[in-house]
């Protein structure tokens, strides 16, 4: 298997964020008006609407999109383009039924779940039960593992179901959309500020996976295609609209191995590319 290292985003500031987070009049800003919900839905609006494709080209530009794998078209909007899909064939799904698959495009981190972890996600810390809301449920992931998928902008923003099974309902965990740079946290708790939306996957060879989609500023809607439904491995779940996204995985303890190179990596500080479709690790059969 293929993958690409990379070491954790900088912490450079944007002009943008130096304002917000270090002048006093812009962190008020930022408490009191733009990280309301209205703003992200003003924002997303915004983004639906014709005049935001004069944003495509530079967008692409700017961030050294590679455009090979999508389809050339027009786009109607901002969204249409963020959102936009693959060629066929562009992400093929490893079909062994054993095989752990990245469900997107991302940089990978994994950990181990003790009663005590936490984990680094967009620069805040989580515990399981936090990112969840539920000490009960996460009780059944103490000992097995926490696959962390960090999309950046130039990633393809769809994702896929992991394996073949049945999911619950989508439980929505309100929050104030933030911006994700960890100097935020000298602002306010990251941790509290990020909606999210997760689902039990009922799945034919991993056991009861949760799979927990995070949004961040200007990402308001994380667009799940599904309520209770059954779903194959490899079909679409859902999307993220505008922004950094990141997808969350948590695995019981001794169902899975995941390939080593994956943990080696986040020890060091790193965070290892991968593509949706792609084996990440096995079943452990018992």
């Amino acid at each position: 298997m293929s993958s690409r290292v990379t070491s954790h985003p900088d912490n450079e500031l944007s002009g943008a964020q130096k304002f917000f987070y270090c002048n006093r009049f812009g962190r008020l800003l930022l408490k009191g008006i733009l990280v309301r919900p209205w703003v992200s839905k003003l924002a997303g609006w915004y983004m639906d609407g014709r005049m935001s494709t004069m944003h495509v080209k530079g967008f692409i530009r700017s961030n050294g999109i590679d455009m090979s794998d999508y389809p050339e078209r027009k786009y109607r909007s901002f969204n249409d383009f963020f959102t936009r899909t693959v060629k066929e064939g562009a992400r093929p799904i490893n079909e062994d039924p054993h095989a752990l698959i990245a469900p997107c495009d991302a940089r990978l981190s994994v950990y181990e779940i003790q009663p005590d972890s936490s984990f680094s996600i967009k620069g805040g810390r989580y515990t399981v039960a936090g990112l969840l809301r539920s000490e009960q449920l996460a009780k059944h992931y103490e000992g097995g593992l926490c696959l962390i998928f960090r999309l950046a902008v130039d990633n393809y923003h769809r994702y896929c179901y992991i394996d073949s099974g049945r999911k619950g309902t989508n439980v929505f965990l309100k929050g104030r959309l933030h911006t994700v740079h960890p100097v935020a946290l000298k602002v306010c708790d990251i941790y509290k500020e990020n909606s999210r939306e997760y689902s039990i996957l009922r799945t034919d060879n991993f056991g009861d996976v949760v799979q927990v989609e995070v949004g961040a500023m200007m990402v308001g809607r994380i667009c799940n295609n599904h309520q209770e439904a059954s779903f194959a491995r490899g079909e679409e779940k859902g999307r993220f609209e505008f922004g950094g996204s990141t997808v969350v995985l948590l695995l019981q303890k001794g169902v899975a191995e995941l390939d080593p190179e994956f943990a080696e990596n986040t020890a060091q500080g790193l965070e290892t590319a991968v593509r949706m479709g792609e084996a990440i690790g096995r079943a452990v059969r018992n």
